[in-house]
């Protein structure tokens, strides 16, 4: 399986070079440790905002033309992590290959919370222009559970020496106070959050408050015998987290061409931010549907796309715009709106079959057989359909089913569709020039090709 490139970014004070650890358990992965401008060999850049951080970030994943990546954020890079992925969840050019985040003892977009006493104390730490190796080592030591062996102890205080006053500064002035909540949201990208058992400010507590409510999708997970160096402390634990969320988000991963294009200023960023959505797993609303409801569509699906994919995540697509979504804009006359239809047509089918789901393939295509043909059905009494009911109802069923699988983006990228791309956010739409059987324009790409 393809895997995503890694793009990781560090805390206050360190820099690339504290991902070492964590790199080397991470075999197998392109990983992109950037140092942020003021720390590790970017010292010389300065201070540089939240603001100007962010558009450095997605400045640097547009420029390598990245088109499939995790970022991976620790403590100040978190907010940054954050406020880059909320961008790219809403159809931002250039950032359509950021398919998840890892948030390790992030800073939320809501001001950081911290004792103002230790603020007041690491500021003062810069009063004479540098940091004393006495304090860049409280600063370390404070922030581990244990004591680090001697060779990553001094590497981390040398990185907090090195820090540019400005920059260290800048984070525990300005930067860690400032209020990102708005423009964050809620992100639909999968998130990864971790934090440190005996982490104090960034603890689970505040990850649990401050971070988990920005993302649709979320697991938080708690690291034993670590506080807030969690990539210096437990770098087998964090690099297994990582690899984890790495692999469950690669399932979305596009060819590179298709990404291109989409990225690309052909397409607006509304038609770009709800095919990124379409690629992330549906919220399903349980309150509207059972368990035997998902498992009889999943079922439905199977017959009647086979082939085309996960049955149920297809299954839950299907139910979850059933349910919360605007619908095609139509229904048979003689049925009832859309979820009370697909609520007593699945309740209907499950009756008549004695539970569609546990038949093997053969017989649910007999019973579809015999749906369409108008055969299967009860009174309509209200909860059930009757034999015509159910045979419209199963033609909305194979509608539905392929209508939603051809919305996808991985569908579009494997039958070679480019329709979203001819008009982007400019005030002229691009259109097509070439209209003709086989003669392609060079911005279109070819399908994928079918095994």
């Amino acid at each position: 399986m393809t895997r995503p490139t890694l793009v990781f970014l560090h805390a206050l004070g360190a820099s690339a070079g504290e991902w070492a650890q964590v790199i080397d358990r991470l075999e197998g992965y392109e990983c992109l440790a950037l140092d942020l401008p003021g720390f590790g060999d970017a010292t010389d850049a300065g201070h540089a905002d939240v603001a100007t951080m962010t558009d450095w970030l997605a400045d640097r994943i547009q420029a390598r033309r990245i088109t499939s990546c995790v970022i991976v954020g620790h403590s100040m890079g978190g907010k940054i992590a954050t406020l880059v992925a909320a961008r790219a969840a809403a159809g931002e050019a250039g950032l359509s290959g950021v398919l998840g985040v890892v948030l390790v003892a992030a800073s939320p977009p809501a001001p950081e919370p911290m004792d103002e006493d230790r603020r007041a104390g690491m500021i003062g730490w810069f009063a004479d222009g540098r940091i004393a190796r006495d304090e860049a080592a409280t600063f370390v030591d404070a922030n581990t559970a244990a004591s680090l062996p001697d060779a990553l102890r001094d590497r981390a205080i040398a990185d907090v020496m090195r820090s540019n006053r400005e920059a260290w500064l800048g984070w525990l002035e300005r930067g860690s106070r400032e209020d990102w909540r708005a423009a964050a949201g809620r992100i639909t990208i999968p998130a990864l959050i971790v934090a440190g058992a005996e982490d104090g400010d960034l603890g689970e507590d505040a990850q649990r408050r401050l971070n988990l409510p920005h993302y649709v999708t979320a697991d938080l997970r708690v690291v034993p015998d670590a506080a807030h160096l969690i990539p210096y402390e437990q770098p087998d634990a964090l690099a297994a987290l990582i690899r984890d969320h790495a692999a469950m988000v690669a399932a979305s991963i596009l060819p590179a061409d298709f990404v291109r294009l989409l990225a690309s200023d052909r397409v607006s960023r509304r038609t770009r931010a709800a095919m990124l959505d379409r690629m992330r797993a549906p919220v399903l609303p349980t309150a509207t549907w059972t368990d035997l409801d998902r498992e009889t569509v999943a079922a439905l699906v199977a017959q009647v796309l086979p082939g085309g994919g996960d049955d149920r995540d297809l299954a839950d697509r299907i139910l979850t715009g059933i349910a919360d979504g605007p619908g095609d804009g139509w229904r048979f006359a003689a049925l009832p709106p859309d979820a009370e239809a697909w609520r007593r047509g699945l309740a209907t089918l499950n009756a008549v079959t004695g539970g569609f789901a546990m038949l093997p393939s053969a017989a649910r295509a007999d019973w579809l057989d015999r749906l369409a043909d108008g055969e299967v059905g009860v009174a309509d009494d209200g909860t059930g359909l009757s034999p015509a009911q159910m045979a419209l109802w199963f033609e909305d069923v194979r509608a539905e089913t392929a209508r939603t699988w051809m919305s996808l983006p991985a569908t579009m990228a494997a039958i070679g569709y480019d329709g979203f791309a001819v008009g982007g956010d400019r005030p002229r739409k691009q259109g097509y020039t070439r209209t003709g059987a086989d003669d392609p324009e060079a911005w279109q790409i070819a399908p994928e090709p079918v095994a």
